[in-house]
């Protein structure tokens, strides 16, 4: 993905990534971060809600991790991050086994569609945040459940939204119109360093 960008991080204070995903420590950390993990609880994702768009549930479930961890991490800043696909309104996430993902595939075979990362950054000293989206269009190229039987055996899509990984090396998968790699990864690294650098200016103050 070449160099990845990024911050200082406001008032000096400590990062910790609301994430168990190995996927945005690996982005922070070749952008040169420095920070710890304290993954979210399941709890702070509690479903969609009706007529919820992809867009409102990532900043939603972003919100809501960075709100998880804060509670027990005083003088530090928060960055939370959840990430979805989108294809013709209807939203993946994770699959839950085998049989789903490849439900996922054929739903995004031959199709465009969007992935969509909502990320918060939770300041503890003052309790201000910021929560943003970022969506990158992608392109499916029409693949065979052959092609799809194969990649369901390498395991690559447990864990990830729309159960494939653009990561992956795969050549039926297409980032278009100049989207954000590492937003289809899990963290928009570009945005990322656009938030932390405005932070101290936009950031909204939150009551607990």
């Amino acid at each position: 993905m070449g160099n990845l960008p990024n911050a200082e991080i406001p008032f000096g204070l400590p990062l910790v990534l609301a994430s168990g995903s190995p996927r945005r420590s690996q982005l922070l950390s070749a952008a040169g971060y420095q920070f710890s993990i304290d993954p979210a609880s399941d709890s702070a994702e509690c479903g969609v809600c009706s007529r919820e768009t992809a867009p409102e549930l990532v900043a939603r479930y972003a919100f809501r991790k960075a709100e998880d961890v804060a509670r027990k991490h005083a003088g530090k800043m928060i960055l939370a991050a959840d990430t979805v696909a989108s294809v013709n309104g209807q939203i993946l996430g994770k699959p839950s086994n085998e049989q789903h993902a490849a439900e996922m595939l054929r739903t995004l075979s031959g199709k465009r569609h969007s992935v969509f990362t909502g990320v918060c950054l939770w300041s503890t000293v003052d309790h201000r945040c910021l929560v943003e989206v970022v969506q990158t269009e992608l392109e499916m190229e029409p693949i065979s459940d052959q092609v799809i039987s194969d990649y369901l055996e390498t395991m690559l899509w447990e864990g990830k939204a729309g159960a494939f990984g653009y990561q992956d090396g795969n050549d039926w998968i297409r980032i278009v119109n100049g989207g954000s790699e590492s937003n289809v990864v899990g963290l928009p690294m570009e945005r990322l360093k656009e938030l932390l650098e405005s932070f101290e200016e936009s950031a909204e103050k939150i009551n607990l």
